[in-house]
C-alpha cells in the first residue's frame, strides 16, 4: 500500500469536503424521511432507558463528522480505486452509508420497525467490516468509527424493543 501524492495538500481538503457532503446527503435523507420524527418517537411505547428524543441530533451530528473524517483519512491513504477496481474500503464505506441513510425512511417514514430492525442490523455488520479494513489501513479512523458502532448497537437494541412494544 502507498500513499499517492494526489491526496496531498489542498485535493486532499477537497476531498475532506467531499467526504462531508455524503454524509450531510445521509442525515438529509433522514431529516426529510422523519419530518415528524419527534412526535412519532413521542407516542412510541418505548423502554424507560429509551434516550430523550432531543439526544439524538446532537449524537449523530458528532457520528456523522467522525465517519467523514474516517472515510478521508483512509482515502487519503488508499484513493478509491486500485488495479482491481473500487478499493473494498470505499465500498464497505459506501455500504454503510447507504445502510444507514435506510434506516431512518425505514422507521419513522413508513413505521416499518422490523424492516428497519432487518437494516440496523445489515448496518451493524458493515460497520464491523467498516472498522476492520479501516484499522488496517489507518488505525485512527477505525477507532474513530468505534463510538458509530456503538451507538448503532444501542439503537439496535431500541429498535427492537420498540418493534416488541409498538
Amino acid at each position: 500500500m502507498t500513499v499517492t501524492t494526489a491526496h496531498r495538500g489542498a485535493p486532499g481538503w477537497l476531498g475532506l469536503v467531499g467526504f462531508g457532503a455524503a454524509t450531510l446527503a445521509v442525515a438529509g435523507i433522514g431529516a426529510l424521511a422523519a419530518a415528524d420524527a419527534g412526535e412519532t418517537y413521542a407516542e412510541l411505547h418505548r423502554p424507560m432507558w429509551a434516550p430523550p428524543a432531543w439526544l439524538f441530533g446532537p449524537v449523530w451530528t458528532v457520528l456523522y463528522v467522525a465517519i467523514a473524517v474516517a472515510g478521508w483519512l483512509v482515502w487519503r491513504r488508499t484513493g478509491l480505486r486500485d488495479a482491481n477496481g473500487w478499493r473494498k474500503e470505499m465500498v464497505a464505506f459506501a455500504v454503510q452509508l447507504g445502510l444507514n441513510a435506510l434506516w431512518t425512511p425505514l422507521f419513522f417514514g413508513a413505521h416499518w420497525y422490523g424492516v428497519a430492525l432487518l437494516d440496523i442490523a445489515l448496518l451493524w455488520v458493515a460497520i464491523c467490516l467498516n472498522v476492520a479494513l479501516f484499522a488496517r489501513v489507518h488505525r485512527p479512523a477505525g477507532l474513530l468509527l468505534l463510538p458509530y458502532w456503538a451507538w448503532v448497537s444501542f439503537a439496535a437494541v431500541l429498535n427492537a424493543v420498540i418493534w416488541h412494544l409498538n
